[in-house]
């Protein structure tokens, strides 16, 4: 063999040496989230960029439907299955840190310092001591939607820039038939959609009051200001000339997006399904202020945590591919492709963010927006849809129904923090 064909050989021999190297290093891990089609799509872009950077790390997504989730993630990790990095939403962190499915984010990686300068306050409810469990990309606040086209029929100029605009806009934009039957809301109701958030942390704050006291462990809404937040909200859909009705069309955002409802109060997560609703010209604007100009809102979040399950060099992955997620230009992705706020000011305060035309009004939100730390979110949503079907259905007088539902919660609340 000449000296010219073994050093081919040898190279060769490296070459595939150093394949088989690059083989065995290489890691798969798996991100889990609910499916929303903006969602997916803008985790595919994050996912493709991150493996671009990192072509040792293999990234697979799985996404269920929201329904099933939370079962799906409950029974895959403590079996060794399943994600690595999981979707969830900060209201179920709590279950999620006692069922020991999700593990807290290295301290060296992600200092709370860093972490406390860098985003948004409001995700603060994700610390323990000096230790985050988890974090989001994006963050959310609520907005008034409106049909423009519906506004211009009814001869409408602008948006209601306070509570009582709201309400005379409101009946401008509805409509009846013959019998007096509701065929078009002005805007839309429904404690089962985005209004208990509105109800909480707008309407209780904007009459002078304070949904929780004891960092959200003791109900304070049954109180006058409760009680005249629950008569504004409840005032919309009852009385001789109501403005709305609870469950026109089932849902409040299938009537908006249907065209039937001239306003309807909703998060920044829905501006990637309004856009490709065919004939729907809408526009969106800042909650309403109160009398004296006082605004108020609600902010969420989902957020990414590393998983129990995630161990060794799957761990390291997973740190590396949390970094990337919740980065700037992972932030100004998710903004663009879903419409969810960025979890950074440094993202979401810039000139171009905080005064677009879609975006601006939410990201402006966020500046006078309070973040409720639930026990158990969506037992705590029931009991304010409870608390308007007594009103609505069985004609309880609402400082009654108020009263019900602030003791039902009061033991909600105790029971899970007693433990």
């Amino acid at each position: 063999m000449t000296s010219h064909l073994k050093g081919l050989v040898l190279a060769g021999l490296t070459s595939s040496a150093a394949l088989f190297a690059s083989a065995a290093q290489a890691v798969e891990i798996e991100y889990w989230q609910y499916f929303f089609d903006a969602r997916v799509e803008a985790m595919e872009t994050l996912i493709a960029n991150f493996q671009e950077a990192n072509p040792d790390i293999t990234v697979t997504m799985t996404h269920f439907p929201y329904a099933d989730y939370r079962t799906k993630v409950a029974a895959a990790i403590p079996a060794g299955e399943g994600p690595d990095v999981v979707q969830l939403f900060y209201g179920w962190l709590n279950d999620y840190v006692e069922a020991e499915l999700i593990q807290p984010l290295p301290a060296d990686t992600f200092p709370a310092s860093m972490v406390d300068e860098e985003f948004f306050p409001m995700v603060q409810a994700m610390k323990d001591g000096d230790n985050y469990w988890a974090l989001p990309t994006a963050v959310r606040s609520l907005a008034l939607f409106y049909n423009t086209r519906l506004f211009e029929e009814a001869g409408i100029e602008s948006p209601p820039e306070t509570l009582d605009e709201l309400v005379e806009t409101a009946a401008k934009l509805t409509k009846r038939d013959g019998a007096g039957n509701i065929t078009q809301v002005g805007i839309t109701a429904g404690m089962t959609a985005q209004d208990h958030h509105w109800w909480r942390e707008g309407l209780i704050r904007q009459f002078g009051g304070e949904p929780y006291t004891d960092d959200y462990q003791t109900v304070n809404y049954n109180s006058d200001a409760g009680r005249k937040a629950l008569d504004f909200y409840t005032g919309l859909f009852t009385g001789d000339n109501p403005v709305s009705a609870i469950g026109f069309m089932d849902e409040p955002q299938a009537a908006f997006k249907a065209g039937r409802a001239g306003m309807h109060i909703d998060g920044s997560f829905r501006i990637g399904s309004l856009n490709g609703t065919r004939g729907l010209k809408w526009g969106v604007t800042e909650l309403p202020a109160n009398a004296d100009g006082t605004r108020s809102n609600y902010s969420s979040y989902w957020v990414n945590a590393i998983t129990t399950k995630a161990e060794g060099e799957k761990y390291d992955a997973a740190v590396k591919f949390m970094q990337y997620i919740t980065s700037d230009e992972a932030m100004q992705i998710w903004l663009d492709t879903v419409g969810e706020l960025p979890a950074k000011p440094s993202v979401g305060m810039t000139e171009e963010n905080a005064q677009n035309e879609t975006f601006g009004p939410f990201i402006r939100g966020l500046e006078y927006a309070n973040t409720t730390k639930f026990a158990n979110e969506s037992g705590q949503r029931q009991l304010m849809v409870e608390m308007v079907e007594r009103i609505q259905l069985e004609g309880m007088d609402p400082a009654e129904s108020l009263a019900v539902a602030a003791e039902a919660e009061q033991k909600l609340l105790d029971d899970y923090y007693k433990d």
